[in-house]
C-alpha cells in the first residue's frame, strides 16, 4: 500500500504497520513485523478481551461488583467505575463520569484472577494470545493489565482479524463491547483534551465524534480502537471493513497528533479507491 510509506517521514527510529481487511487478509505491511514494542494502553484491548473471554465461559458476569462500591465489571471496562487515573481511590460515583482509569483495569485483572483462580498474565495468554497464535505477545507476571504488554504488528494483525470476524467470541459480545456504553458521558480523552461525550464501549474507545482525535477526518463514527503512549495505535473503522495497527519506539506526543490522522485518511482513502 503506497499510503504505508508515510511513515517513512515519521520521526521515529523504529516503526511498523500493517493494514488488514475484514475477510482476514493483510493488504499492506511496513516495517519489521516481527519486532517487539511495548504497547502502553493498546494492552487494555487485549486485557478486555480476555475479560470477555471469562464472561462468556461464565467464570464473571458483566454486572457483578468489582472495584469501587457501587462499581461493576462493567464499569471497569467502560472507563466509568469512578476509579482515579493511576490511583487505586474513586473521584466520582460509577457510572457520572468518564475517568479513563489505568487503576481500573488493573482492578480488572485482580477480580479476573481471584474469581478463576488463574493469574491473569496466565488467563490472557491461555484465553486469547494462544488461541489467536499471538506467540510474540506478552505481559509479564507482575505486569499491568492496563499498560505493560509487549507485541508485535503481525501478532496484531491476527488480533484486528479477530475484532473484524470473531472466533473466540460471539459476534454480539464484540458488537457489545464496540458499542457505546453509558453514552453521553463527558470525560477527558488521554492526549486530546476534555470531550463533551467521551464515548467508549468495553475496553474500546468509540471514535463517534471526538474532535480532536488520534484517528482521521474520514474514519467512521462507529471506528474503535486503542492508542498507546509508547507511540502505539490499533483502530478498526467497520464501514470502512479494515482494519490498521501501528507500533512505533517513540513515545506519543506532538509528532504523534500530527502524523497520525493524515495517515489513517490515506490507508482509508487507499482502501476505498
Amino acid at each position: 500500500m503506497q499510503s504505508l510509506a508515510m511513515i517513512e517521514n515519521w520521526p521515529v527510529p523504529t516503526a511498523a504497520a500493517a493494514v488488514v481487511r475484514a475477510d482476514g487478509s493483510v493488504v499492506g505491511t511496513y516495517g519489521p513485523g516481527s519486532h517487539r514494542f511495548p504497547l502502553a494502553s493498546v494492552t487494555k484491548p487485549l486485557t478486555a478481551y480476555a475479560v470477555l473471554v471469562a464472561y462468556e465461559e461464565g467464570a464473571v458476569e458483566l454486572d457483578e461488583p468489582a472495584g469501587p462500591e457501587g462499581a461493576t465489571v462493567r464499569h471497569l471496562l467502560a472507563h466509568t467505575s469512578g476509579l482515579a487515573f493511576d490511583e487505586h481511590r474513586a473521584v466520582s460515583a460509577p457510572g457520572t463520569r468518564r475517568v479513563y482509569s489505568n487503576a481500573g483495569f488493573e482492578v480488572l485483572g485482580d477480580h479476573l484472577a481471584k474469581v478463576t483462580g488463574i493469574a491473569f498474565a496466565d488467563y490472557l495468554r491461555e484465553a486469547v494470545l494462544e488461541p489467536l497464535g499471538m506467540a510474540s505477545t506478552s505481559l509479564a507476571a507482575d505486569g499491568s493489565p492496563a499498560k505493560d504488554g509487549v507485541s508485535t504488528v503481525d501478532d496484531l494483525t491476527r488480533f484486528a482479524a479477530e475484532l473484524q470476524a470473531p472466533r473466540l467470541l460471539d459476534a454480539r459480545t464484540v458488537r457489545e463491547a464496540t458499542g457505546v456504553v453509558h453514552p453521553g458521558l463527558s470525560g477527558v480523552l488521554p492526549g486530546y483534551g476534555r470531550q463533551k461525550a467521551n464515548d467508549w464501549g468495553l475496553g474500546f474507545e468509540i471514535r463517534d465524534a471526538k474532535s480532536p482525535h488520534w484517528t482521521g477526518a474520514s474514519s467512521s463514527p462507529r471506528a474503535f480502537g486503542h492508542f498507546g503512549q509508547s507511540g502505539t495505535f490499533l483502530w478498526v473503522d467497520p464501514d470502512a471493513g479494515v482494519a490498521c495497527a501501528a507500533l512505533t519506539d517513540r513515545p506519543f506526543g506532538p509528532w504523534a497528533v500530527e502524523a497520525w490522522p493524515p495517515f489513517t485518511d490515506a490507508v482509508l482513502a487507499e482502501v476505498r479507491a
